[in-house]
């Protein structure tokens, strides 16, 4: 018969019992030999990036995938986590993750302060937020109603509230009384700590000599330093003989923790001896004879575990337990209702530790437990369940119990493509908690492009600058004596203008001049005749533009002065350009057609050549 335990007020109208958290093989702190004695380190964080998954029952929000979802017997991924997580662990009623920059994230009930931050409501509750700490996070454990991270400097940082039979007692000692805290408190201990592992109301906390600090409920004996009668509130030292971490009385150097609903596990760091306190009553410590079915409060050896198999990781439900040797085989002690030792149908528990003749052939990496369940992982990314499956939680697609490992069903990321491997998993109340790696190379960026030497641009010229250019060129071009012809891209002149000095500058036949040498009915010795006439009619104008008005001077010579500097630049250009076109036009006469330049801009030569003809009558008249 087995017998009866006061267990802890159950919180939340479903939940029954809560969390098992063991510390993972990626956190396990490293062993270093210093002056002969064992000293370990504070380990980094895990190495490998992925997203996290999560089934079972989420009608507080511990499954952080919406509003919307109250339940899923499959697992899904948390998108508002993203692809940088590193580490997860399933609470009672709330969920803890970890990512590559050291920051704890935290979605979930928050009625106690489990979350680490502040919440107005369930919204905020169920969407991932992250907790302010001091520095980054290495690894993170959750609880019935507290979490807590270890830093990368040693230092543990907790928040929450543990709870006893009598409800909630704090998480940490005020004027003799319990507290809890809605944010991160660092937690008094004389060393630094290299790991931490929570249980279902207390924690457990291991230090670079390999000594074990706890603190929380002892009703059980789960903390394995204070008697029955003094592990109590009620007792004469109350609340500061429970929420004070405080050390642990072993004969041994102990190198991992594990911790349990009711329970705790260390391993011996010289001999691989497994040691074990709290409650015992089906056997789940591993302990057999006369201490099995009582409640034990000091460390005691368990002969159940052989020291001749190097045990890589322990799991602990409420009544039952799972180890992980390093062959990669699970054994199950402990009660056997609802499947949750994965023995098949069976009704006996298991008095020792037994080997599960399902996973015989399969080599498993991760192990957990959950209240009355049970989970493993394989090196081939199996996910397998079995146990109770009431709310959903062993993610099978179905809210039935299993009693031997059963295949779960993985939403939102493809595991059979090689590119996502579970890795790690945890579980909690009734809902379960799944870490998937991405195991797909990370691409390096590509490198950049060596810049090609800069070329020096041409900026073009200003529009108004442009037009003006383009304005003077067709007041001083002749149309008959101006052709433009497009050859291969480039514009041909064909016969340069004349120009002749006036009062010592250059000046420009204007297009009226060139106008009467195209008018058709004049012979040639006409034009040779108007030739002479124009230059003697230049001549008098000479003589005449010298008493001209000192203002009409200064526009003429402006205007003048503008033309004649404009052409000698071209000329010289374009006599180039001829030389060279020429060459080229006489090969590709027969495939370039000449063209004329356009109606448009010898009207406007001529109009422009008017209005010019009339301004220089209207000084000779003045000057008459």
């Amino acid at each position: 018969m087995s017998c009866e335990i006061n267990m802890p007020a159950a919180r939340g109208v479903k939940r029954t019992a809560s969390k098992t958290s063991a510390v993972t093989a990626s956190s396990a702190p490293k062993n270093k030999k210093k002056r002969g004695a064992i000293q370990l380190e504070v380990p980094s964080a895990p190495k490998g990036r992925g997203c996290v998954l999560t089934c079972g029952q989420g009608d507080v929000g511990q499954l952080g995938l919406g509003e919307n979802v109250i339940e899923t017997t499959k697992f899904k991924q948390v998108t508002g986590l993203g692809n940088k997580i590193v580490d997860a662990c399933a609470g009672g009623m709330h969920t803890v993750a970890l990512d590559s920059e050291g920051k704890v994230w935290t979605f979930g009930c928050n009625d106690e302060g489990a979350l680490g931050r502040p919440t107005t409501n369930e919204q905020e509750e169920g969407t991932p937020s992250s907790v302010s700490l001091p520095a980054p996070a290495v690894s993170v454990s959750a609880g019935d109603s507290h979490s807590a991270a270890l830093l990368n400097n040693g230092d543990v940082y907790a928040w929450g509230a543990f709870r006893d039979s009598h409800g909630s007692m704090g998480l940490v000692l005020r004027a003799r009384e319990g507290k809890s805290s809605k944010e991160p408190l660092k937690l008094a201990i004389p060393e630094t700590a290299v790991s931490i592992a929570s249980g279902g109301d207390h924690l457990v906390i291991l230090s670079t000599s390999g000594a074990v600090y706890t603190m929380g409920c002892g009703e059980q004996g789960q903390l394995g330093r204070l008697s029955q009668r003094s592990a109590s509130r009620e007792a004469r030292q109350g609340f500061s003989a429970l929420l004070v971490p405080s050390k642990v009385t072993l004969k041994c150097i102990v190198s991992r923790v594990w911790a349990g609903y009711h329970a705790t596990f260390a391993l011996d760091a010289v001999t691989d001896k497994m040691f074990a306190w709290g409650l015992n009553n089906y056997g789940q410590l591993g302990i057999t004879g006369e201490k099995r079915k009582t409640a034990l409060y000091t460390p005691i050896e368990c002969d159940a575990f052989s020291n001749t198999l190097s045990w890589q990781e322990v799991a602990l439900g409420q009544h039952h337990s799972l180890a992980l040797d390093s062959n990669g085989q699970v054994y199950a002690v402990g009660r056997c209702e609802y499947g949750r030792l994965g023995l098949g149908d069976r009704n006996t528990d298991a008095e020792a530790l037994e080997p599960l003749p399902a996973l015989q052939n399969k080599k498993c990496i991760s192990i957990a437990a959950g209240t009355s369940n049970s989970f493993a992982l394989t090196e081939t990314g199996e996910v397998l369940g079995w146990g109770m499956g009431s709310e959903g939680q062993l993610g099978t697609g179905t809210s039935s119990d299993a009693n031997e490992p059963t295949p779960s069903i993985c939403l939102g990321v493809n595991l059979s493509a090689g590119s996502h491997k579970p890795a790690r998993i945890s579980a909690g109340g009734q809902h379960t908690v799944l870490f998937v790696e991405d195991t797909s190379p990370q691409k390096e960026p590509s490198p950049q492009p060596e810049p090609e030497e800069p070329q020096a641009e041409v900026e073009p010229e200003p529009k108004a600058k442009k037009a003006k250019q383009e304005q003077d060129q067709q007041v001083t071009s002749t149309s008959a004596s101006e052709v433009s012809v497009e050859v291969k891209g480039k514009r041909k002149r064909k016969e340069s203008t004349s120009s002749e000095k006036i009062n010592g500058d250059e000046k420009k036949e204007t297009a009226m001049e060139v106008d009467d040498t195209d008018k058709s009915e004049k012979s040639q010795e006409d034009n040779k005749q108007t030739d002479t006439d124009q230059s003697a009619d230049e001549t008098s104008q000479d003589s005449k533009v010298e008493t001209m008005d000192t203002s009409s001077q200064d526009t003429l010579d402006s205007e003048t002065d503008k033309h004649t500097e404009k052409n000698e630049s071209d000329d010289k250009q374009t006599d180039d350009k001829v030389e060279n076109i020429e060459t080229e036009m006489e090969t590709d006469s027969e495939k370039v057609p000449e063209k004329t330049e356009k109606p448009e801009k010898v009207e406007k030569n001529s109009e422009k050549s008017e209005k010019l003809e009339t301004e220089v009558n209207g000084v000779e008249g003045q000057v008459a």
